[in-house]
This record gives C-alpha cells, structure tokens and sequence, in this order.
C-alpha cells in the first residue's frame, strides 16, 4: 500500500461530481477538507485493503479499480461476495456501527485507488449538507439488502445450479452459445466459493450429461434447454 500527498484542489475536483457531494460546490468543500481527515492510497492487485476483524474507522471511495469483498472458509474455500467499482464506497455500513469491524476482508481485485475520509470528517459533511446525509443513509441501507441478497442466494444455490446461472448470464451477454471465459476456472470457483476440484468435477458431470462441452477458454452450451427454463421462468 502506497500513501499519496495529492493538493487538495486535485482532490475536490475528483469527488465533486460524485453522486453523495452533489449539494456542494468546490468553494464549499474546501473548509472540510483543509483539516486533512482523508488519505489517498494505492493497492497493487490482490493486495489486501482491510483484514477480516480489522477496525473500521472511516469511509473508502474508489477512484480508480475494482475491489472485492471475500470471505475464508475452513477448507480454504474463497467466496466472491461482491465486486465494488469506481465511485462505489465501502465501509459506510459498519462506520457508526457499534460492532465497526470488517466481516469479511476486502482485496484489490485490480491496481486501487482509494480515497480515504474519517468517521468525523463525514459526520461534519453530513451535518452541514442535508442532501449528502440522505446519500449515505441510502447507500448503507441498498449496501446491506445487496449483501444479504448475495450471500442468501449464493448459499443456497447447488455447484451445478451456480454454473447454469452464469452461463445463462453469459449467453444473454455474449449472444453465442460457445461461452468465453472471461475468468480463469480458478477464479469462477472463487465466485462460487468453491474448490477448483469441485468444480472440474461438476462440469465433467454436465459434460457426460451431454449439456456442455468445455476447453481451457470456453464453455460451449450444448443442450440448449437449460437456458431457455431459465428465461421462460
């Protein structure tokens, strides 16, 4: 992790036109932010940001990548819960928390940029902007149900159930039957917060079914129906 000293002028023009500092003008962020209640890091790819159980004591705003949000099971299973991209924020629902420690750790999916604003820092923004106070409360509340959603259906979904659902998402993107991978098999299991084994074995599985047939860098759909169940759902 690298700690960047960035002007403050740099640093408003940045965020200004982010979503939650729509009710500010530059003149009117500067006082904030001469108090220097922010930082500016950089993460190389697959750096850990914040550790499972790590205190959270302010709020990050991606400038610049993707991060992850991932969690270890026993059997060294990683499970995706979810991809955050530029302008999205983290840690705004376990800020006033109470129990304000990281449940899961965050990662560097891709080279980040973050910036970094404090617990009182945002209490002040919060204070002097009604529009900005609102902004937070909807994204923590959107945050935790896209979480909750995530994890449930993430849980109760079988390996096999998990590999339809993204080829039927694929197909619709990429409008053709024989699948690019966009992701090492690897990092599908990863998504699916599942062993590599595990999931070779499934898709040799539906391979012997006649369903699918795969190589290193795609997945060709073979049997068509089980796509077509899903969007005629």
């Amino acid at each position: 992790m690298e700690v960047f000293f960035i002007k403050q002028q740099e640093i408003i023009q940045q965020i200004i036109n982010h979503y939650l500092f729509s009710g500010f003008t530059e003149a009117t962020l500067n006082p904030f932010f001469l108090t220097h209640r922010y930082a500016i890091r950089k993460y190389k790819k697959d750096q850990i940001i914040h550790l499972q159980n790590e205190r959270c004591d302010g709020m990050d705003i991606i400038q610049v990548g993707q991060v992850s949000v991932q969690n270890l099971d026993e059997n060294g299973n990683i499970l995706v819960i979810n991809v955050f991209h530029q302008g999205d924020i983290l840690g705004a629902n376990l800020l006033f928390s109470t129990r304000n420690h990281y449940p899961m750790t965050v990662v560097a999916q891709s080279e980040v940029l973050l910036l970094q604003l404090n617990r009182e820092l945002i209490l002040d923004l919060c204070q002097a902007n009604r529009g900005f106070m609102i902004g937070l409360m909807t994204e923590i509340s959107d945050r935790t149900l896209i979480l909750t959603d995530k994890i449930n259906a993430i849980s109760l979904k079988s390996i096999r159930r998990c590999i339809i659902d993204f080829l039927n998402y694929e197909f619709r993107f990429q409008k053709n039957s024989v699948i690019r991978l966009p992701l090492t098999k690897k990092e599908l299991a990863e998504k699916f917060g599942i062993q590599r084994s595990s999931l070779s074995r499934e898709l040799n599985k539906m391979r012997s079914d006649g369903l699918i047939e795969f190589d290193s860098r795609s997945i060709t759909i073979k049997e068509l129906s089980i796509i077509a169940q899903d969007i005629n759902r």
